[in-house]
């Protein structure tokens, strides 16, 4: 277990004030138990390194049954990553894939080329109250991979590096952060953490990546002076390290990496670096010709109109 360095430049000082680039307040949408907050794609930014989309599902709580499903759809050109903070979530794919994830651990589904799946409550827990809070992102692959072939990892959370320090620690489940590395295999240089902070205490982040961003996903934390309460995706300047504190105990999603290699195309659930391809993903998926989800081959979501 590493422990984390100390930070650098201290709170309020010109480089802290000067090392934000934008802020993001996340589209909302209501699904009744809970709110979804959409911070990524934005007007401001499409991208933070390779992560293209970020929702924060929750927190909240909901009878759990098959209205919260979500049933086969498919994707191409990207990776989904996975990553609940409360609730679980059957995986189910086109590949064979079957897998339970519980809070901390992370899937991640290489779509590449193409491929189909389903998010399902777990039947065990239909009927009860449970807890939800998470979050799905969204990863471009680079254009020489965008035809991969599709892939999924899990890893429980045992199996992730964790860093800490006083007061706080960070769970790194993509990339590499703070010398670390964590097992997912990856297409590029990224991070995606989630960084547990006390009251007082200062995370630093340095500048090993180029592009890096914060989402504060409950509590307040301070920036050079800047105040930023939950539901924010404050992406940084590229430059020098800087220190994030926690003025209430907070939870934080640290990602970001290199810059992708242009920008993409993004329709639905299609990400891809020409218009040419998801209109071909679309008409391939209004015609059956993706293979089906394994265990989940009856049921679909038919393409927008």
């Amino acid at each position: 277990m590493r422990r984390l360095p100390l930070p650098d430049p201290a709170l309020g000082d010109v480089a802290a004030a000067d090392a934000i680039e934008t802020i993001i307040v996340p589209r909302l949408r209501d699904i009744g138990a809970f709110m979804v907050r959409r911070a990524l794609p934005a007007r401001q930014r499409q991208m933070v390194g390779p992560f293209i989309f970020l929702d924060h599902v929750g927190p909240g709580e909901m009878i759990s049954g098959e209205q919260f499903d979500v049933r086969p759809h498919p994707h191409i050109g990207l990776a989904t990553v996975t990553y609940l903070l409360a609730g679980g979530i059957v995986h189910r794919d086109s590949i064979g894939s079957e897998q339970k994830i519980l809070p901390g651990d992370v899937n991640w589904m290489t779509a590449g080329k193409g491929i189909a799946h389903s998010e399902r409550q777990p039947k065990e827990t239909h009927g009860q109250k449970v807890r939800v809070h998470g979050f799905q992102t969204w990863v471009a692959l680079p254009k020489s991979d965008e035809e991969a072939a599709p892939a999924f990892f899990h890893n429980d959370k045992d199996e992730l590096p964790e860093i800490e320090g006083d007061g706080m620690s960070v769970r790194l489940a993509v990339g590499s952060l703070y010398g670390e590395r964590a097992p997912t295999p990856t297409f590029s240089e990224m991070f995606l953490a989630d960084a547990a902070l006390g009251a007082g205490t200062k995370l630093p982040l340095d500048a090993g990546h180029e592009e890096r961003a914060a989402y504060v996903a409950d509590g307040t934390i301070e920036v050079g002076g800047d105040i930023f309460e939950a539901g924010r995706l404050i992406v940084f300047k590229p430059g020098e390290g800087m220190a994030i504190t926690a003025q209430t105990p907070a939870r934080l999603i640290l990602l970001g990496g290199a810059p992708m290699d242009g920008p993409r195309h993004i329709w639905w659930n299609f990400v891809s670096s020409t218009n040419e391809r998801i209109e071909q993903a679309k008409a391939d998926w209004k015609a059956a010709r993706f293979d089906k989800v394994f265990g989940d081959e009856k049921d679909f979501i038919p393409l927008p109109e």
